[in-house]
């Protein structure tokens, strides 16, 4: 399901670059002969366009917030994947807070002392 709205995600996101860039900076869009004719009954493209990026618009943000509720609640197919890695972490061991990973049983060296005179 949730790979289904991803794939229309990208689907809006597309068509709306689409719309965008085909219409015109001024306002005029695909109505480039004239700007006012009304040839096949066709009433300024522009308006269209203009109306079809809001609704674009808002299929994107609708379905970005489905998207997000869908994996919040692990009710998506992308979910049941996490339990899977989160079995693995689980399994896995901590590593040693010091590092190395190697436990030696002998005592630590002392350290050198330090010459503390000034040079």
């Amino acid at each position: 399901m949730i790979t289904f709205l991803i794939i229309l995600l990208i689907v809006a996101c597309v068509a709306l670059g689409l719309f965008v860039l085909v219409q015109n900076p001024k306002g005029g869009g695909l109505a480039t002969g004239g700007g006012t004719s009304n040839m096949f009954g066709v009433q300024r493209t522009g308006d269209v366009l203009e109306k079809g990026s809001w609704v674009l618009l808002a299929v994107i943000v609708v379905l970005t917030l489905s998207i997000t509720t869908i994996a919040k609640t692990n009710g998506g197919a992308a979910a049941t994947g996490n339990t899977e890695i989160q079995d693995r972490l689980n399994k896995m061991p901590s590593p040693s807070p010091l590092g190395g990973g190697a436990t030696n049983s002998a005592a630590p060296a002392k350290p050198a002392t330090a010459d503390t005179t000034k040079k």
